[in-house]
């Protein structure tokens, strides 16, 4: 009888399908998302503050309101479909 033994050099990683999704996050859009309504409420704050519009906001806070959902549906419907061929399989084979 011959003596083998098996060498096991793996180490302790985690497995990433191709088919795995980020946290919401950590994602590129996600940060876009965030810097976009950032700058919708800075220049909510900042148009239509001076006298050169006759007193008129030309861009009031009903109006970034109004983008900032319209940005806030958009990722929603970006995460969506990042997720909707996804089927979440946490059987890895070890």
């Amino acid at each position: 009888m011959a003596n083998t033994q098996t060498h096991n050099d793996h180490t302790n990683t985690t497995v990433r399908n191709a088919n795995d999704i980020k946290v919401s996050t950590r994602t590129l859009e996600f940060a876009v998302y965030v810097l976009a309504v950032i700058a919708t409420i800075i220049t909510a704050a900042v148009v239509g503050d001076n006298a050169s519009e006759n007193g008129l906001d030309a861009f009031n806070a009903s109006q970034a309101m109004q983008y900032i959902t319209f940005l806030t549906v958009g990722l929603m419907v970006a995460r969506g479909l990042a997720k909707s061929g996804h089927r979440g399989n946490n059987n890895h084979n070890a």
